[in-house]
């Protein structure tokens, strides 16, 4: 069974080789589809889509624990 962190760094792989489909938020650092239109944690309209960008964040959240509560935490 893969552990909570091996998950987050295999979906930050998954995102970094597809990062045209993402965007990161600028208001909580979320990555989300590129077609969000609001972020669904801190509800901020304002994203960056730099593939770049994307891929950095994808990195650095597959390296850490989770920090963030999201909203399927709160069900």
């Amino acid at each position: 069974m893969m552990s909570h962190s091996e998950t987050r760094q295999e979906k930050a792989r998954k995102i970094a080789a597809n990062a045209a489909s993402y965007k990161v938020c600028e208001g909580c650092d979320s990555i989300v589809g590129i077609r969000t239109v609001l972020c669904p944690n801190c509800h901020s309209f304002r994203f960056d889509e730099s593939t770049l960008r994307v891929i950095a964040q994808a990195k650095l959240l597959g390296a850490r624990e989770q920090n963030s509560v999201t909203s399927t935490d709160l069900l």
